[in-house]
């Protein structure tokens, strides 16, 4: 048990982005294609955030050409570049899976001071 601690420990990132359910983040993912390796961005509101130490990850849900769309990210993943906080959101939940019904501007979340 002491040997898997010390071997997750030694995976984790070292700086964590601050962010919580709510927030608008843009996710700079690293994807390799082949022999070639590109970034490539995902910006969207924070729908869930569950797990902790290594396994924890972090659902960014965007609608792009009337179409919904929610990628799941691991945090420590080293594929995961960085995450850049764009817009903080007033919440009251844990999870926005309400977001997915709704429609327009009604799939907003409001804008924190």
């Amino acid at each position: 048990m002491d040997l898997i601690k010390a071997f997750t420990s030694e995976q984790l990132k070292t700086e964590v982005p601050q962010f919580k359910v709510g927030d608008t983040v843009r996710v700079y993912n690293r994807i390799k294609e082949g022999t070639r390796e590109r970034i490539q961005l995902f910006e969207g509101t924070v729908i869930a955030r569950r797990g902790g130490g290594i396994s924890e990850t972090f659902t960014v849900r965007r609608v792009a050409y009337g179409v919904g769309a929610e990628k799941t990210f691991p945090l420590h993943s080293p594929f995961v570049e960085k995450v850049e906080v764009t817009r903080k959101g007033k919440v009251r939940r844990a999870k926005l899976y309400y977001l997915r019904d709704r429609v327009g501007k009604y799939a907003k979340v409001k804008e924190s001071i």
